[in-house]
């Protein structure tokens, strides 16, 4: 298999997983700060763990992705002073900023995952 994965990037993959969720149910719930926050916890700890610390590390301090790293950060903090709504769009702009060229390594994953791969095929 292309992509084997050790315990920590299984641990990874479901803090990530979590992180996404817990994001998703407070932005359900009328933007609350406590799911967002546990959200935005769980989220870097799963990509920290995903990419390894040194990697995570080098991603958010680049020269090239600061825009992103700035974005996110920003979007943390309003988040934390109760300015979720604007928190939210920051984080989303940084991330895209962040991870956008990792979307073809993402894309060739899912297309592995057995039943996900047919639907995302199937769909789009």
């Amino acid at each position: 298999m292309a992509y084997e994965l050790s315990e920590q990037k299984k641990v990874g993959l479901g803090l990530l997983g979590f992180g996404i969720l817990f994001t998703f149910l407070g932005v359900m719930l009328f933007f609350d700060r406590g799911l967002l926050a546990l959200g935005n916890i769980f989220w870097l700890t799963g990509v920290a763990l995903l990419l390894g610390w040194r990697s995570t590390w080098n991603l958010f301090t680049s020269k090239a992705n600061l825009k992103g790293s700035v974005s996110f950060l920003l979007g943390l903090f309003f988040l934390f002073v109760r300015w979720p709504i604007v928190g939210i769009i920051l984080e989303i702009y940084g991330c895209l900023n962040l991870f956008g060229r990792f979307w073809p390594s993402v894309k060739a994953f899912l297309y592995e995952v057995p039943m996900l791969g047919w639907i995302i095929r199937f769909l789009f």
